[in-house]
């Protein structure tokens, strides 16, 4: 067996910034991460409002203070949460308020490229499953379009009955360059389930969006004052 590591995890807190910004006692920590929980999945599976789903909500990043919790949502079609005039947004952090209890400030901040965002093709791949689609037509559109959106890779791993087989197998496709052990890669992951008639089908996806671009000026310096990669080697007799 390999040694697998969550590509986020892995650059948390080197490259990539935690998604719950908070810090609080022993007693209330475990209350609070629960809270964070609660107010994802609120979101992300709404009881009542289906369209949440179609919103393409990559990720919530939630912010405490003393005085209100910041949640703040990244979506592909903010439209579809903002509602005529804002009304639905009101509607949504009233509900948060409900839930939690606390002072509720809600955000909702727009996604640039939605076509390279793993957690959105993994959603968009298990729509496409549930609805019978062949999956080995969903695994290569959902390749060429995330290449054409300009990632420079794109991995995609199916598991489960896939077609309605007897015995659960997993079916992978990758494309272009995909270095996951490189920490100034900026690899995205995402994961979700499709639900079918058979069971449910595992979809993971990684996508790497290219490099994080640091200083370009210590960079320069640092190349000028760098070793020879082949010292001259001396040898005793």
């Amino acid at each position: 067996m390999g040694q697998k590591v969550h590509p986020i995890g892995f650059r948390t807190g080197i490259m990539i910034g935690w998604k719950s910004r908070w810090y609080a006692s022993k007693k209330e920590y475990a209350n609070l991460l629960l809270e964070d929980k609660k107010i994802r999945e609120f979101v992300k599976n709404h009881p009542s409002k289906t369209q949440y789903r179609s919103a393409g909500i990559d990720r919530i990043e939630i912010e405490r203070t003393r005085d209100e919790v910041k949640v703040v949502l990244f979506v592909a079609r903010p439209g579809v949460i903002i509602g005529k005039k804002g009304q639905e947004v009101e509607i949504l952090q009233e509900e948060l308020q409900n839930l939690t209890g606390r002072r509720i400030n809600l955000k909702i901040e727009e996604i640039a490229r939605p076509e390279i965002q793993a957690q959105l093709i993994a959603e968009e791949i298990a729509q496409q499953l549930s609805k019978r689609a062949s999956f080995r037509r969903t695994l290569k559109r959902a390749i060429e379009q995330t290449m054409d959106a300009g990632a420079k890779g794109v991995k995609i791993q199916l598991a489960g009955r896939l077609g309605g087989a007897e015995m659960a197998r997993c079916e992978k496709a990758t494309a272009g360059s995909l270095p996951l052990s490189t920490l100034r890669a900026k690899i995205d992951y995402g994961f979700t389930e499709a639900m079918t008639a058979q069971g449910h089908i595992g979809v993971q996806v990684w996508v790497n969006q290219g490099m994080f671009e640091g200083d370009a000026s210590n960079g320069a310096d640092a190349q000028t004052s760098e070793a020879p990669k082949k010292p001259k080697r001396t040898y005793k007799r």
